[in-house]
């Protein structure tokens, strides 16, 4: 995916694509395991094309216990060579609309010490109440940047034609439905948390973009620049 970021013009910013590497990135998720899920594959692809890229992760629940030791194992393995930052609140799973502003003063925070190419967050269609609130103060705190919209599989049905693929190989899909069964052993209770699952939505995306496998995300704002 090298090649996405923000260029800058003057003191503005510009929500762009370009030819440069990436060298920072945020990934925000609501629950430990929403940011491998919807994007493990794709981090897996940043962190081998961008060695020594930083990636500043921001969970809003999960804090204190077996998910915050998950969510670090998990995402250290999935961000393998790159310099990881994650932090993990207690904010109460499924209550985040009632804790909007403990939420927002996080993520008001994370963007104080950094300065992204790139940001991974949860899509605004999201039928999650947290995952859409989180996809709902992105924006307001991210305001210049280039933010992708990651999709979660769920019994919800809220899955969408995304708007932009990372295509993955097997080798790189295979390799992130291994990392998610190894380290969510929390998760392996749910239905939909399985092999086919996660397979399945990543070929369907693959067929879309003319590939194998690969991740969807949805994107608001784009300018593209081609003049590099």
């Amino acid at each position: 995916m090298g090649g996405m970021g923000t260029a800058g013009k003057g003191a503005n910013r510009v929500i762009a694509l370009t030819g440069r590497p990436l060298r920072r990135i945020v990934a925000l998720g609501a629950h430990c395991d929403d940011i491998a899920i919807g994007a493990g594959g794709t981090l897996l692809a940043l962190c081998s094309a961008n060695p020594g890229i930083t990636v500043d992760t921001l969970v809003l629940s999960g804090g204190g216990g077996e998910r915050e030791a998950e969510e670090l194992a998990a995402l250290t393995a999935f961000c393998g060579g790159a310099t990881l930052n994650l932090t993990v609140l207690k904010l109460p799973d499924g209550r985040l609309p009632a804790h909007w502003d403990e939420a927002k003063s996080a993520v008001e925070e994370l963007r104080a010490r950094t300065e992204p190419d790139l940001v991974l967050a949860p899509h605004g269609g999201d039928a999650h109440q947290d995952h859409r609130g989180l996809a709902q103060l992105v924006p307001t705190v991210f305001r210049d940047h280039l933010v992708f919209g990651y999709e979660i599989v769920k019994w919800d049905g809220d899955l969408t034609t995304p708007t932009a693929y990372q295509p993955l190989t097997a080798e790189l899909a295979e390799e992130k439905i291994r990392l998610l069964q190894q380290h969510y052993p929390s998760q392996r209770h749910r239905p939909w948390y399985d092999r086919e699952a996660f397979l399945g939505l990543a070929r369907i995306r693959g067929i879309e973009c003319q590939r194998r496998y690969a991740e969807g995300f949805h994107v608001r704002k784009l300018v593209v620049d081609l003049e590099g």
